[in-house]
C-alpha cells in the first residue's frame, strides 16, 4: 500500500469539500480541513493501482471546482492542488514512490496542461518541499508542463518522501513570538513555521523523522519559552500519524498532544472513509 497526502487550497465552503471527499473515493481515509488556513488535507491509502485512480479524479474535480485566484488562506500554496506527495507502506520503497510521483506528474502535465515541480529524490539529487517554494518560478523552472502558473489552477508540486506527521502548536502570543517559538524548535527532524491564524498564532511543525522525534519534547519547550501573559491552548494533528509517534509519549499525554490511536495510519487504513474524516476548524 502506499499513502498519498494531498494538500488542497479550500478548507471553509463545505459544499465543495463535500464534492471532494465524494471525488477521492474508497482509498479516502481522512480530511483535515482549517478555516483560517483556507486548506486541507485528504490522506489516501491504497494499492498503488487503485490510489492512482483516485488521486486522479480528486485533482480533476478540484481543478474543475477551484479558482486561486480567489483564494486566501495564512499557509504558503502554490495552486489550488498545491502538494501531492506519495509514501511508500509496508515493504513499499521509496523507488516505487517516486515512480507513481512521476507518472502522476507526467499525466497532469499533459492533461491538466499545468505547471508540475517535482521533490524528494530527483537524478540531480535530493529536492526538499522547502526548497521548491523558495525556488518554483525564480531559479527553479518547472519539471514538467508550462513555465508559468496557470491564472486558475496555478501549479501543482508532487512528491515522494517517507513518512512524515503534520502537527500545530496553537499559542495566545504575537506573531513575532510564535516565529521565534518556532525556530528555536527547527532541526534536521523538524520544519517549522510561525503563523497567525485568526484571533491565534501557530508553530506549524512538520516532524520528518518520526523514529525519534517526541511531539511531547516539543511541546514541552515551547510551553517552557512562553512568558509573560502567552499561553498554549492546544495542540493539532492534522491528518493521520504512524503508531511510533504515539509509542513515543506515554498515553496519558496523547489527548494533550491531539493524538489518539483512532488517527493512526495502521488503524485507519482498514476503515472507509465516512468513518475518518476530522471536524472544519
Amino acid at each position: 500500500m502506499f499513502e498519498c497526502v494531498i494538500n488542497i487550497s479550500e478548507g471553509q465552503n463545505q459544499t465543495l469539500l463535500t464534492a471532494m471527499d465524494e471525488a477521492a473515493g474508497p482509498s479516502l481515509r481522512d480530511r483535515h480541513s482549517d478555516q483560517w488556513h483556507n486548506r486541507s488535507v485528504f490522506t489516501l491509502i491504497n494499492e498503488a493501482s487503485d490510489l492512482v485512480g483516485d488521486v486522479r479524479q480528486l485533482l480533476t474535480t478540484a481543478f474543475a471546482l477551484l479558482d486561486i485566484g480567489q483564494h486566501q488562506g495564512v499557509h504558503p500554496r502554490r495552486g489550488v492542488v498545491d502538494v501531492v506527495p506519495f509514501v511508500p507502506l509496508d515493504e513499499h520503497t521509496l523507488d516505487e514512490a517516486v515512480e507513481l510521483r512521476d507518472a502522476l506528474g507526467a499525466w497532469v502535465a499533459e492533461h491538466c496542461a499545468l505547471p508540475v515541480f517535482f521533490y524528494g529524490p530527483l537524478a540531480a539529487g535530493e529536492r526538499t518541499l522547502p526548497d521548491v517554494r523558495r525556488m518554483a518560478f525564480r531559479s527553479l523552472p518547472p519539471d514538467l508542463g508550462p513555465l508559468e502558473a496557470d491564472g486558475r489552477s496555478g501549479a501543482v508540486t508532487i512528491g515522494a518522501r517517507p513518512l512524515l506527521v503534520a502537527w500545530n502548536i496553537w499559542l495566545d502570543a504575537s506573531l513575532d513570538r510564535a516565529k521565534e517559538l518556532a525556530s528555536a524548535l527547527r532541526q534536521p527532524g523538524v520544519r517549522t513555521l510561525g503563523l497567525t491564524v485568526g484571533a491565534s498564532t501557530q508553530v506549524s511543525c512538520n516532524v520528518i523523522d518520526v523514529t525519534t522525534v517526541s511531539l511531547a519534547a516539543l511541546y514541552d519547550q515551547v510551553a517552557a519559552g512562553l512568558t509573560g501573559n502567552e499561553a498554549l491552548l492546544r495542540a493539532e494533528l492534522v491528518g493521520l500519524a504512524p503508531q511510533v509517534i504515539l509509542d513515543h509519549v506515554p498515553p496519558a499525554r496523547w489527548a494533550t498532544l491531539g493524538l489518539s490511536p483512532e488517527a493512526t495510519i495502521e488503524v485507519r487504513r482498514t476503515r472507509p472513509h465516512s468513518a475518518g474524516l476530522s471536524a472544519t476548524l
